[in-house]
């Protein structure tokens, strides 16, 4: 066999038994057979929210398994079609048979990362707020840039994404913007990007061309289902109507749709303005503003959770998690697990996956490597 493909051989079955220790893999099976015949089970719809919540428990424990399964197959049918190849001299199905591993192989990486996910609420959908920082222009710009990074990473994991508020800057970027990413395990990936991003580089808006430093803040909370009961006093919370802002249709900019909730006693504040009426504004931001309780529940559960609700408390120096330098040379570093890249334009383009893993391998206390080359 040849080296190359000896080394991903052994790549991919170090991960696949990585994985099994993380499922307890005869543990898991034992728990999957159960919750099969839970869900067969007539009486258990008796109770929808229990059902539910053992639906979405067998189909997490499901694809975990099969896709330990699958890698096992794939690995299998890999390596017999790569030695053929190299029986018989085909270096083109080599090459494919070793495209075809490597393909395990970086499904294995992100298998790995998703194992991890094992928090309460790391398989809902999530709401990301973006919002500029002292700076003006130029912070309202990178809030901007954030906002574009964190959209592009979400579609290219076939995430879907909603704006649910956004106010433009005076001149260039956003002053706020709050998404909402549907998909699997969406919180569970975005949850540690939390916290303060500094950007360093040559401002556009600056005739000298004086180097600048701009910085906008990011906050991530889970959206809950109704399953979950979040008791908010509605005399607690303000209601605010105002007109909507930014490009829409013939009703846009014409009534006070668009609806802004402020819970006094946490001081949270939630907006919506995507939808076409008040109505469905003031349903949306009710939502936003249960995750967001439910958000800073977690956070007091989760002493590493909470550091970073600390460390969004001012927008500036002292406080940022990551620093994206164009200027004087290429660099973006996160400042608690130190990965660094040099591929900037990547990162920004929403390259965001080693970040995302190593500040979630950190979390449960493991440890990954600090460069991407």
């Amino acid at each position: 066999m040849r080296p190359d493909v000896e080394a991903m051989k052994a790549d991919i079955e170090q991960s696949i038994a990585l994985l099994r220790r993380r499922l307890d893999w005869d543990v898991a099976l034992r728990k999957l057979d159960e919750l099969n015949a839970r869900v067969e089970d007539p009486t258990l719809w008796d109770n929808p929210d229990e059902a539910q919540a053992v639906s979405r428990d067998r189909s997490r424990l499901e694809a975990q398994v099969n896709t330990v399964k699958e890698m096992e197959q794939g690995l299998e049918d890999g390596i017999m079609l790569a030695e053929m190849a190299d029986e018989e001299g085909d270096e083109e199905a080599l090459e494919g048979a070793r495209a075809d591993l490597k393909a395990i192989k970086d499904r294995a990486a992100r298998a790995e990362l998703e194992a991890l996910l094992s928090g309460e609420a790391d398989g809902n959908d999530a709401y990301l707020e973006v919002n500029s920082g002292a700076g003006g222009t130029e912070s309202n710009d990178w809030a901007g840039m954030l906002l574009r990074m964190y959209s592009r990473w979400a579609k290219a994991h076939g995430y879907e994404v909603e704006i649910e508020a956004e106010e433009g800057g005076e001149q260039a970027g956003i002053k706020s913007a709050t998404i909402q990413v549907k998909g699997p395990n969406a919180y569970g990936w975005l949850k540690s990007e939390s916290g303060v991003h500094r950007l360093v580089r040559i401002s556009p808006y600056d005739a000298a061309a004086k180097r600048h430093t701009s910085f906008a803040s990011i906050g991530v909370s889970p959206v809950v289902d109704d399953a979950i009961e979040i008791d908010i006093n509605p005399s607690d919370v303000r209601t605010d109507t105002y007109r909507a802002s930014g490009a829409g249709g013939q009703h846009i900019n014409k009534t006070d749709s668009a609806v802004r909730l402020t819970h006094v006693p946490t001081n949270t504040v939630v907006a919506c303005q995507a939808g076409r009426s008040q109505h469905q504004n003031r349903e949306q931001a009710w939502k936003m503003l249960r995750a967001r309780l439910y958000e800073l529940e977690l956070q007091k559960r989760e002493a590493a959770a909470q550091a970073l609700a600390d460390a969004k408390t001012d927008i500036g120096w002292g406080h940022q998690i990551r620093s994206y330098v164009l200027q004087p040379y290429q660099m973006v570093k996160d400042l608690r697990t130190n990965v660094e890249t040099s591929d900037t334009q990547g990162v920004l383009d929403g390259d965001l996956d080693d970040f995302m893993g190593a500040a979630l391998a950190a979390r449960v206390g493991e440890t990954r490597g600090s460069t991407v080359e």
